[in-house]
């Protein structure tokens, strides 16, 4: 009988620790999950995860900054000096510019070891950042050298003006993948509303504004523009994209009519005007169809084709759809395409994460 009891009280000793190690183990589990995910899910995001990099255009932003801000007309009138702001400070800034000759820019070409073939070839481009163009470039007699000579003077800026833009939409996505943001992010955020002439502050409008424009697209548009760097605008404005304007700085057309307002926008050095020029594609209305068509190119994860996008620059020119046709046939003749994918060599830490 009592070897009976004794079993008993054994079987339930056993069951009883049995029972508190399985609680014991669960509530183990259950706190080094919650423990060990926030850890994991932060090692993935610093790792593994490039939404910064990401577009959907489609997806409706849950997170807003005033999302009880009365929405108004994205396409309504916009001050321009909000527009040019950092554009008129960049022409401030650099107002002694000096005018290499062709020569001597040839020979800083050769001395970098820079040419277009190694370009196409490795993909790398020499940071030489030039402020004027030549006067002589109009004296180079062999047509295929004066163009490659112009693509030399204009990749680097172009380059780096849509590095610029990456380094801002890296900055614009880490801020909408935020629950909250600092005070420094939110001031961030409205002078770029500003910039893209966003008065509706609308997180969405601002993902798609702020894009890079294919670099050969922008080579194509200044070489129609400039007739390769020859035109009076491109040497005496710095004008590489013909862009109008009623109340900056600029030259007018020879033959313009008397009381006409508009003039060629006229730029210090030749960086400031592919700044403008980006600018002009990004915000202006005229160019809706071109930012929506680049959107969707995003959405699908595919790089931005120039030849498509074109087509909706017919508002760039009174020449309409025939004005598309020239980029087209530029942008082929020239495979300017082989430097969508080029990289400028970095200045600094920042610009090494976009090699």
């Amino acid at each position: 009988m009592k070897k009976k009891k004794f079993n008993n009280f054994n079987f339930f000793q056993e069951k009883i620790l049995n029972t508190l190690s399985r609680i014991f183990l669960s509530s183990f589990l259950v706190i080094s999950f919650f423990y060990i995910t926030p850890m994991f899910i932060s090692f993935f995001e610093k790792n593994f995860n490039n939404k910064e990099f990401t577009n959907n255009s489609k997806k409706i932003l849950a997170y807003t900054l005033n999302s009880n801000e009365e929405k108004i007309d994205k396409d309504s009138p916009i001050n321009e000096d909000d527009l040019l702001i950092d554009i008129f400070s960049l022409n401030d800034l650099e107002t002694d510019s000096v005018r290499l000759s062709a020569a001597t820019i040839k020979q800083l070409f050769e001395d970098t070891d820079y040419s277009l073939n190694d370009v196409r070839k490795n993909k790398l481009v020499k940071p030489v950042a030039l402020t004027l163009l030549p006067d002589e470039i109009k004296m180079i007699e062999n047509t295929k050298k004066r163009k490659e000579f112009f693509i030399q003077i204009v990749l680097p800026l172009i380059i780096k003006e849509n590095n610029n833009i990456r380094l801002d939409r890296k900055t614009l996505f880490s801020i909408i993948n935020k629950s909250n943001n600092t005070a420094s992010e939110i001031d961030w955020l409205q002078k770029k509303y500003k910039q893209y002439g966003i008065k509706s502050k609308d997180l969405s409008t601002l993902k798609i504004r702020m894009d890079e424009v294919p670099v050969s697209l922008a080579i194509a548009q200044a070489a129609k523009e400039t007739g390769w760097g020859t035109s009076r605008f491109a040497q005496e404005g710095n004008a590489l994209f013909g862009q109008w304007t009623w109340s900056g700085e600029g030259l007018k057309p020879k033959e313009a009519e008397e009381g006409q307002g508009h003039k060629v926008m006229k730029f210090n050095v030749l960086q400031a005007s592919v700044r403008a020029y980006q600018r002009n594609l990004n915000t202006h209305s005229s160019y809706k169809e071109f930012r929506k068509a680049r959107a969707e190119f995003r959405d699908l994860s595919k790089p931005l084709d120039s030849i498509e996008l074109a087509k909706y620059l017919n508002n760039y020119a009174e020449t309409g759809n025939q004005y598309v046709d020239v980029l087209q046939k530029i942008i082929k003749q020239n495979k300017l395409q082989d430097f969508d994918d080029a990289k400028l060599l970095p200045s600094s830490v920042d610009l090494e994460s976009l090699i």
